[in-house]
């Protein structure tokens, strides 16, 4: 009888050492494999400072390139358009996105609204692109995400767009700057001097130049023979606007100017220009040797923009500016459903 206990005694100790450790005792064969584990989006903090907005972004466009929406903190209702297209996570630049930014990047981190633009250079679609992306944060999500895309950058225009330029990296001077709530009044004021062609209506520096998509449109040297064009790339920012060479632009709107950082003199703003295009030649004011100009376009079309403005000393310094261009006239910006978040 003593014997059969002890045969128990040690069956019911070997039963329990297998069920405390299964692992030493599963067959190779059977075992969990061996899988990386995959990343998983931060919790962000209740209030998101300069840092974290551009920590944030960081992680945005790295998930871009991975494909993987679930890297970031999206709402679950997160709002998302991309060329005024109303999309999901996981659709549109989130299938097509095949590197992170070049080094061509600007950063505008507003602490204040919680929002963080990005303009940067990318590859995507099997092409480079130049990008302007939009977040905005609550409770330590992002509930609002808002990308603009263009491609068929040609090399001159890329030679732009190899690195920002040098004022759009710099902090400015604290005697130099002005409030967040000054820089969002100053910056609209470009879109109000560009459709009535009067630059007393915005406060221009004298050594403000304009890039579009990378092409320099104003300040440029003349060349040898030049086209009535050229002769008008050569004029400054406010210069230019008195020639009327804009004046094709009827309207721009909406005007989404809502991210500011004072520290660096930087605003990014979201506009539609409506060109109706009823004139096929621009009379051309106060230029020597060029009364008019002809237009390249020939139908009505919207070109879907965003611009990132320097300014300092209550001036507009630099500008930056990303347009989607050939939509349809009067197209939906895509935020008509969206209103607090698109703004």
């Amino acid at each position: 009888m003593q014997r059969i206990h002890t045969a128990i005694a040690i069956l019911l100790l070997l039963c329990a050492t297998i069920v405390a450790a299964p692992r030493a005792f599963a067959s190779p064969a059977l075992a969990a494999p061996n899988v990386a584990a995959k990343p998983e989006a931060q919790k962000l903090p209740a209030h998101c400072d300069r840092a974290c907005l551009i920590s944030v972004m960081n992680d945005y466009v790295a998930a871009l390139a991975a494909h993987d929406p679930s890297r970031v903190p999206l709402a679950p209702n997160v709002e998302f358009v991309e060329n005024t297209k109303v999309l999901h996570p996981g659709e549109g630049l989130w299938k097509t996105a095949e590197s992170l930014p070049t080094t061509f990047k600007i950063y505008i981190p507003d602490p204040v609204s919680e929002q963080v633009g990005l303009l940067c250079v990318m590859r995507a679609n099997n092409e480079d692109i130049e990008a302007g992306f939009r977040l905005k944060i609550r409770h330590g999500e992002i509930v609002a995400a808002e990308h603009l895309w263009a491609g068929d950058i040609t090399p001159a225009q890329m030679k732009n767009l190899e690195t920002p330029r040098p004022a759009f990296l710099e902090t400015v001077p604290p005697a130099q700057r002005n409030t967040r709530a000054q820089m969002l009044k100053i910056a609209p004021m470009y879109y109000t001097a560009v459709t009535t062609a009067d630059a007393n209506n915005a406060p221009f520096a004298g050594d403000c130049v304009r890039r579009e998509n990378g092409m320099q449109t104003t300040g440029n040297p003349l060349p040898p023979h030049p086209t009535a064009r050229q002769i008008l790339g050569t004029y400054g920012c406010a210069a230019q606007l008195k020639t009327h060479v804009m004046d094709y632009i009827k309207r721009i709107e909406p005007r989404r100017v809502m991210i500011a950082d004072p520290q660096t003199g930087l605003v990014m703003g979201f506009s539609q220009f409506r060109h109706p295009m009823k004139h096929r030649t621009e009379k051309i004011v106060g230029v020597p040797g060029v009364t008019s100009t002809t237009m390249g376009f020939n139908r009505p079309f919207d070109n879907v923009a965003v611009h990132v403005f320097k300014i300092s000393g209550g001036q507009i310094h630099e500008i930056e500016a990303l347009g989607h261009s050939g939509m349809p006239y009067n197209s939906p910006t895509g935020w008509e459903n969206f209103p607090d978040h698109g703004r």
